[in-house]
């Protein structure tokens, strides 16, 4: 999307990331993870680690798909100030990634300090605003394949044969009008499991600690509500959400003869059974 200014040979090709800059500034996630990721700074060094990270988020929201394409922001320094080289950014990933479960430790709390400031600019219209046992907040887990064009790191053969990752992600739920909101993702090898219960209980974790009323030590409770599809049906999954005390909603495939089995069983275990369509 183009901006025009009121000078004629002034025009911003990206003007469309002036929202993000915009809701960058206003959530205090440049700040906190600037604070977060403090400890990973070199002492001479002239661009912060965290002003780096949220120019990729930006470069990703903007379309980019790998590092470089950090120099879509570069090239409008009016909008997203000064941007580090490509030299620069690799440095960096590469220093964080060597040392990735303490950054991740850092970088999660940022996250959910910011969401906590958006969502309660938001207002009565934040995911959280008046949900109860009857209306919980709705957090949706699910898995997706990315395809690796050529051999990556932890890229493997998938279950659809084809080649990449399979990550497990956990979105809040905005209704039909939204398009979700990612609290989690946890990577994964193309070979990962579809029904492996650590991880999806690691994200539900994780997803949980994002949540603006999440505290340390404490159970969810039943405002909030787990979606998944049959996936998640496993009895460590169930045993363990219910330990919980949230509620949840997990789908399964019943077998052809699921009428004529739940008929033999007692009435108060079938309650009604619905006629076939």
């Amino acid at each position: 999307m183009a901006s025009f200014s009121s000078v004629a040979d002034r025009a911003v090709g990206q003007a469309g990331g002036v929202l993000l800059t915009t809701t960058v500034g206003l959530t205090g996630i440049d700040r906190l993870l600037s604070a977060g990721l403090s400890r990973w700074r070199k002492p001479l060094a002239v661009h912060d680690p965290g002003k780096i990270i949220t120019d990729l988020a930006l470069s990703l929201a903007l379309g980019g798909d790998c590092l470089a394409d950090v120099a879509v922001l570069r090239c409008e320094p009016g909008v997203y100030g000064r941007v580090a080289s490509d030299p620069t950014v690799s440095r960096l990933i590469d220093t964080l990634a060597a040392d990735a479960p303490a950054v991740l430790k850092a970088i999660d709390p940022a996250r959910a300090t910011a969401r906590r400031w958006a969502w309660n600019l938001a207002g009565d219209q934040a995911p959280d605003y008046a949900t109860n046992t009857g209306s919980p907040l709705i957090v949706d887990l699910d898995a997706t394949l990315v395809t690796s064009p050529s051999d990556k790191e932890h890229a493997a053969a998938t279950f659809e044969r084809g080649y990449g990752f399979h990550p497990l992600c956990a979105f809040v739920d905005h209704g039909a009008e939204g398009t979700g909101e990612p609290l989690t993702i946890l990577l994964r090898p193309g070979n990962a499991g579809s029904n492996t219960a650590a991880d999806h209980i690691t994200v539900i974790r994780d997803a949980l600690k994002q949540l603006p009323g999440h505290r340390p030590g404490h159970r969810s409770g039943r405002g909030i509500l787990i979606r998944t599809d049959g996936a998640g049906c496993s009895h460590q999954l169930l045993n363990w959400l219910h330990g919980q005390r949230v509620q949840y909603s997990v789908g399964f495939t019943l077998p052809t003869t699921r009428l004529r089995v739940a008929r033999r069983a007692p009435a108060p275990a079938r309650g009604r059974t619905a006629r076939p369509a």
